[in-house]
């Protein structure tokens, strides 16, 4: 089983290419996560419940990436085993910039076997989309809240900083009497002469 699709992200290309490539934003992502356990940064697993018609199947799925081109392209192969089904998939993403937001094309190859994949593929398929569906708007969630978060805590330019005065002031501690200045008033003062002074009136 084959499918494939696009989706447009208000964001950056690198901010998208993040969340896509950080385990903890995938875990996210993915429907009826139980548990998310990561190994390197290639290697995931999760358990999962996937609601069928007649009960969730509960499966065990391990997660490899295979190969990657930062920031455009990157590829998965995922295994997975449950009562009654084997899960292989490969899927693919390339990441292209558009009208500064980002496009993303991806294709998904899906085999099931087991009592479960002898549903046939009228009954599977509706339910791989829904999957899909499920997977696409929880990304973009997670995309939104990344580039929100990194325009929040950008460094705001408040514009240039203010012009100082071309007055200059009197060093630090001084009162400016050392300098011939009167604290109060600025203009220049002659010291009065100190000791007694003689009076010239008789």
């Amino acid at each position: 089983m084959n499918v494939a699709g696009e989706r447009s992200f208000a964001a950056p290309r690198e901010e998208v290419w993040v969340v896509l490539n950080d385990p903890a934003s995938m875990a996210q992502t993915i429907p009826g996560v139980d548990s998310f356990d990561v190994q390197d940064d290639k290697h995931w697993s999760a358990k999962v419940k996937i609601p069928l018609s007649l009960g969730a199947l509960q499966m065990t799925m391990k997660m490899e990436k295979t190969e990657e081109r930062r920031p455009e392209f990157a590829k998965l192969a995922i295994k997975g085993s449950g009562v009654g089904a084997m899960l292989n998939m490969t899927t693919v993403f390339t990441l292209s910039e558009a009208g500064g937001g980002t496009r993303m094309d991806w294709e998904a190859d899906v085999h099931i076997a087991g009592p479960v994949g002898s549903m046939g593929q009228r009954v599977l398929q509706p339910i791989v989309n829904q999957q899909v569906e499920h997977v696409l708007s929880a990304l973009d969630k997670q995309v939104m809240a990344r580039a929100e978060s990194a325009e929040t805590s950008a460094p705001k330019d408040y514009g240039e900083p203010a012009k100082s005065s071309a007055e200059t002031e009197p060093p630090a501690g001084s009162s400016g009497a050392e300098e011939g200045v009167a604290p109060l008033a600025p203009e220049s003062y002659e010291p009065e002469p100190e000791g007694p002074t003689t009076s010239t009136e008789s």
